[in-house]
């Protein structure tokens, strides 16, 4: 007789206040056999908030590889188990992937439990497009990196959305209002959903400002929304891109960048960034 396997959920849990854990993820989280948690002691603080002893294992960035199997045979034995970050929607930025995608390819049934995201939580609040939006999660660590992200992403029409630690914030608005311009709109979000939640919407250079200054607190979780590219949304860099196409065939590149932005009045930089992209 063929064990019916388990199934694995995945599921959202609160980014700060607790009381935005559902009904349906508490009853999912008491009732599995065991939880895959990216911190077990972040986790065992949310499951002691409603007197749940689900037993706990570990996986993280650092140890999913070898994790996954063993979770996978769980599951094949019937066993349900949920999949936990330390906050928010699991695999958003996340570990997670390789064992979802693990449960796939050998048939397991994967179960999403919707609910907090940090995510969703910034672009709503932000006051920026939300009809289509791209997220970027981390931008690279070295300076070097961020830069060369940032000059390929200059001409994206859609609404950005960032994650960036407490460590690289000031650096990292710094270095989009150099790529972006200083005038391009921006929502900071920090601490969502806690006590000492902030939302300020301003200019990336005026936010850059204002972590220079210390008027924006340089503590806790960030989440920067950017608006997109207002001349890519226009059509500007589209007929940017058709008059260097034609340009190309006679002129070598420098100077049909140079032609072309005088041309069309686009921006030098924001052209050179969307060829790039």
């Amino acid at each position: 007789m063929n064990q019916t396997p388990g199934q694995l959920f995945v599921v959202a849990t609160p980014i700060g206040n607790l009381e935005d854990l559902s009904a349906r993820a508490r009853r999912v989280l008491a009732e599995v056999a065991v939880i895959a948690a990216e911190d077990t002691r972040r986790t065992r603080q949310l499951l002691s908030s409603f007197q749940c002893d689900t037993p706990l294992i570990a996986v993280h960035e650092h140890n999913e590889a070898e994790r996954v199997p063993v979770l996978c045979e769980r599951l094949a034995a019937g066993e349900d188990v949920a999949l936990v970050s330390d906050a928010g929607t699991p695999l958003i930025s996340d570990p997670g992937y390789a064992l979802v995608q693990a449960c796939r390819r050998r048939g397991i049934r994967v179960v999403p439990v919707p609910g907090p995201s940090a995510l969703l939580a910034a672009l709503q609040a932000s006051g920026l497009p939300t009809d289509r939006f791209a997220f970027e999660g981390f931008l690279p660590r070295k300076a070097g990196q961020r830069r060369e992200r940032l000059a390929a992403l200059a001409a994206e029409p859609r609404t950005l959305v960032f994650f960036e630690s407490v460590h690289r914030i000031a650096a990292t608005v710094a270095d989009l209002a150099t790529s972006f311009g200083a005038e391009r709109p921006a929502t900071l979000a920090r601490e969502l959903t806690k006590m000492h939640e902030s939302v300020v919407s301003d200019s990336l250079g005026g936010l850059a400002a204002a972590l220079r200054a210390g008027t924006i607190v340089e503590r806790g979780e960030f989440v920067l929304v950017v608006a997109g590219n207002v001349e890519e949304q226009s059509g500007g860099l589209a007929e940017a891109r058709r008059v260097y196409a034609l340009l190309i065939e006679a002129l070598p590149a420098d100077a049909a960048l140079k032609l072309t932005a005088r041309i069309t009045g686009v921006k030098r930089n924001a052209l050179y960034a969307a060829l790039r992209a």
